[in-house]
């Protein structure tokens, strides 16, 4: 019988409050389920020495983080775990919207002031990939829409659209090709006044790959890390062919419409089937479109698998803007990347399915 190891986190972080433990429950019977449980096959060799399968919970970079790991004893999944969570914990100082400190908003500051701006190698790598992102996909991935996220933000909240003027003002600071990278010093610069940067659509796959790839230095490679709902998976659990994942979740009580055993890959969701707001009775999504500063009003959900975090993360939310046509069009031009989307059609709302080609590839498992 396997036994589940729960340690408080290192001195350094506080443990997480109960009402983050009933968020990560809730994103878990959200968008995605994990069959969380590990175990030895009969007739296979035990590992030597054996692993047991531990967890870590903790809030970073405003999500609740969740890892699950299996080693060989406490100190070395501890030692581990907490590398791991302080990654989060360093590329939250880099890469927040919010923290007014983060290096993202101190390059924010540098707007039109003729200079280009070393950053550090985490910054770059991320501007670096959505920048390439925004041209693949015409502007449906934009960092530069941070003006116009908290606008609807705040929209969403009144539960009132914002006025023309307003939206006009927001989308004037919002175009991808006012960012201009300078790869020979890795600095970067920034073309237009009151430029406000938002990597949130992207930001969280490349912590889960930093902290997966720290885990790994570790000597820990059978590893799960959840972030917000992105999942970013290491080699599965002792006599397992992969982790188990449920996609394609439409409503919180039900539960998913099938199951895949994945390992050594990504897994983001994007959509609006659960998070929307009416506004004089029209349904807008929480998903930001940068082209118009509005939520999406089409009922659509995606889920990506792709190699690494950044690369699902991102396309996820871009393939959600651009809809299942171009957004297939998108993942089928993307190495390794595979979706799958699901949309409300009609007044009946009826669910219509569509994948890419890559799809088929996984292993299905329908209960």
């Amino acid at each position: 019988m396997e036994h589940t190891y729960h340690l408080d986190v290192c001195e350094g972080f506080s443990k997480p409050e109960s009402s983050h433990r009933s968020l990560w429950k809730q994103l878990f019977r959200g968008l995605l389920a994990v069959e969380l449980v590990g175990g030895v096959l009969w007739g296979e060799p035990p590992e030597s020495p054996p692993l047991r399968r531990y967890e870590f919970t903790q809030t970073e970079m405003a999500v609740t983080v969740h890892i699950i790991l299996y080693a060989a004893e406490d100190t070395t999944a501890r030692q581990a775990a907490h590398a791991a969570l302080n990654r989060f914990h360093q590329l939250n100082a880099v890469l927040s919207d919010y923290d007014a400190g983060s290096e993202l908003r101190r390059l924010c500051r540098t707007s039109s002031e003729g200079k280009a701006v070393p950053v550090s190698n985490d910054l770059w790598q991320v501007l670096l990939r959505a920048q390439e992102l925004s041209a693949r996909s015409e502007g449906a991935f934009d960092v530069t829409v941070g003006a116009a996220t908290r606008l609807w933000r705040k929209s969403r909240q009144l539960k009132e659209l914002p006025s023309p003027q307003a939206l006009q003002s927001v989308l004037s600071r919002v175009n991808y090709r006012w960012i201009r990278l300078h790869p020979k010093d890795r600095s970067v610069e920034l073309l237009r006044p009151d430029l406000r940067l938002d990597v949130g659509g992207i930001a969280k796959g490349y912590a889960n790959d930093a902290a997966l790839e720290v885990l790994r230095q570790h000597h820990v490679t059978r590893a799960l890390i959840e972030a917000g709902g992105d999942l970013r998976l290491g080699d599965p659990p002792p006599g397992k062919a992969g982790w188990r994942i449920g996609v394609g979740q439409t409503d919180p009580k039900t539960p998913p419409r099938f199951y895949l055993e994945l390992k050594n890959v990504a897994l983001a969701t994007s959509g609006d089937m659960w998070q929307f707001v009416e506004i004089a009775g029209k349904r807008y999504s929480h998903v930001l479109d940068p082209r118009t500063g509005l939520g999406l009003t089409d009922r659509r959900q995606v889920t990506v698998v792709a190699p690494d975090g950044t690369t699902a993360d991102g396309l996820s939310t871009a393939a959600c803007v651009l809809g299942h046509r171009r957004g297939l069009a998108l993942i089928e031009d993307t190495p390794g990347a595979a979706a799958y989307f699901l949309r409300a059609a009609g007044n009946n709302e009826k669910i219509e399915e569509f994948s890419s080609r890559r799809w088929k590839d996984f292993s299905v498992i329908k209960e």
